[in-house]
């Protein structure tokens, strides 16, 4: 399905908290997935991932193509001319086009491409100012400040690092930082996308991890705010649903890799579906 991002001077998408605090995670999780990367044998860059039809080498030539794109959209806001590309994107068709069209290149080449894009994106976010972390800038779901585009793309790449060492037995690495940034993005995102179809329901949804100190809530009217603490305490009264289980695992369902856990109020499975719809699973 081809994306409908908004576009315009409203982000879709607000996530409280100091916009500067994800540029560490950001940096650190690619740096940790080239190392990964590098330990790995011609065989583990060819294995199948968890992605379907795509080799672990796929993955990674997807990843490069990422880095490349929020460098790109990163540069142009910043210069007050954020781009309108995504409008004609197919979040399942286009990245796949992508990695099938790119160069064939040595497992080397391929690992340097990752390295040089990750280090270049290392390069902006870590240059950035306040205001410069505030810009307007593009990501699938629409114009989003650049804070925003680091969550995506902290998200994309920690999932992707699962995809690639869950099907070859390694164990990932879970930083509990990356893992709360990443499902408090994950978590709004499906509505934003719903969102940009006018097709979410408003109202809130508690999310707990039960290993984290970081319960938030996501309240979709009409865009999508993520803020700490979840409203009516643990939502024991009964105000709203609440999605509850170790982080990972509900990073892992939001993310489209894992159930939701068995028991939840059907209204939580509805948070869902503007993802699954927006990638042909719904």
């Amino acid at each position: 399905m081809q994306l409908t991002p908004r576009y315009g001077p409203d982000p879709i998408i607000s996530l409280d908290g100091p916009p500067s605090a994800i540029a560490d995670l950001v940096i650190r999780q690619r740096r940790r997935l080239a190392d990964e990367l590098a330990g790995l044998d011609e065989e583990g860059w060819t294995h199948p991932s968890r992605c379907d039809r795509w080799a672990n080498r796929d993955v990674i030539s997807h990843l490069v193509a990422t880095n490349q794109f929020w460098s790109f959209s990163i540069a142009m806001g910043l210069k007050g001319e954020p781009t309108r590309f995504l409008a004609t994107f197919d979040p399942v068709a286009s990245p796949a086009q992508l990695v099938a069209d790119a160069p064939q290149v040595t497992t080397g080449d391929l690992l340097a491409q990752f390295v040089a894009t990750s280090e270049a994106l290392a390069q902006q976010v870590g240059a950035l100012d306040d205001a410069g972390w505030q810009a307007t800038v593009e990501a699938p779901a629409g114009h989003v400040a650049i804070s925003t585009l680091a969550h995506h793309a902290l998200w994309d790449a920690l999932v992707h690092e699962r995809d690639i060492l869950l099907p070859l037995g390694l164990t990932p690495v879970e930083e509990a930082d990356e893992t709360l940034a990443s499902l408090r993005f994950a978590a709004a995102l499906s509505p934003a996308f719903a969102l940009s179809r006018d097709e979410a329901p408003t109202g809130a949804l508690g999310v707990a991890p039960s290993d984290a100190d970081g319960s938030f809530t996501v309240t979709v009217t009409d865009h999508v705010a993520v803020t700490d603490g979840i409203d009516g305490a643990d939502r024991s009264d009964g105000t709203g649903p609440v999605l509850r289980g170790p982080a990972v695992e509900l990073l892992e369902a939001l993310s489209l890799r894992a159930p939701l856990p068995s028991g939840l109020p059907a209204d939580v499975e509805r948070w869902l579906e503007g993802l699954k719809v927006t990638f042909d699973q719904a």
